[in-house]
């Protein structure tokens, strides 16, 4: 049986996405995946990580996980990304290294690999389902292949029902929220050792 690549790529503030994407990392490589757990680099001035002090306990407990380099994104034959929203797409600091990656796309080493995406917001509304699509727009420009996980698993009725990827509130990663996250993971192998076999 196949070992799936999977990059689990994360940008994380104050702490959910982080807490997403390790759940995620977890349920692949259950799921007989080779995992790389990757954090995306904070732009945001010093300063002002520094100005709040929960963004920065933040960064500093993550500094032992390596941040996403341009050798992951070739490496891994599946995506499972995890960002927070901001107005509707994601974090600037995900859509700065997506910027990067121009190069590696241009030589045709980000498409036909499977793609998917979570978010978090303050609140319900806040822009959570636009966020995972503008992703998917983004991986549909790579060539990537779109792995939602649409309503193919009774936890998505507990969840909160998003059908693109799983979403929360800020902070509100719950039992309900980790059994989807794992459920969209193990998905995302799935469909990844269907590809590359």
């Amino acid at each position: 049986m196949s070992k799936p690549k999977i990059a689990v790529i994360y940008y994380s503030t104050y702490g959910t996405n982080y807490a997403v994407a390790r759940a995620a990392a977890r349920a692949a490589e259950e799921a007989g995946a080779e995992v790389r757990l990757r954090r995306v680099a904070e732009t945001a001035p010093a300063e002002v990580v520094q100005s709040q002090e929960a963004r920065a306990k933040q960064l500093a407990s993550m500094q032992d996980i390596p941040e996403v380099s341009h050798a992951d994104m070739e490496w891994a034959e599946g995506y499972f990304v995890a960002a927070p929203t901001r107005y509707g797409v994601s974090a600037s600091q995900l859509r700065a290294f997506f910027d990067t990656l121009g190069g590696i796309w241009q030589q045709g080493k980000l498409g036909n690999k499977t793609f998917t995406a979570t978010t978090s917001a303050q609140n319900t509304h806040g822009g959570q389902e636009q966020t995972i699509l503008s992703l998917y727009a983004t991986a549909m420009h790579w060539g990537c292949i779109i792995v939602a996980p649409g309503y193919t698993d009774p936890v998505k009725f507990e969840d909160g029902g998003n059908p693109y990827g799983f979403s929360t509130n800020a902070g509100g990663l719950d039992d309900a929220g980790e059994r989807s996250v794992a459920y969209q993971a193990r998905r995302l192998v799935e469909m990844t050792r269907k590809l590359v076999a």
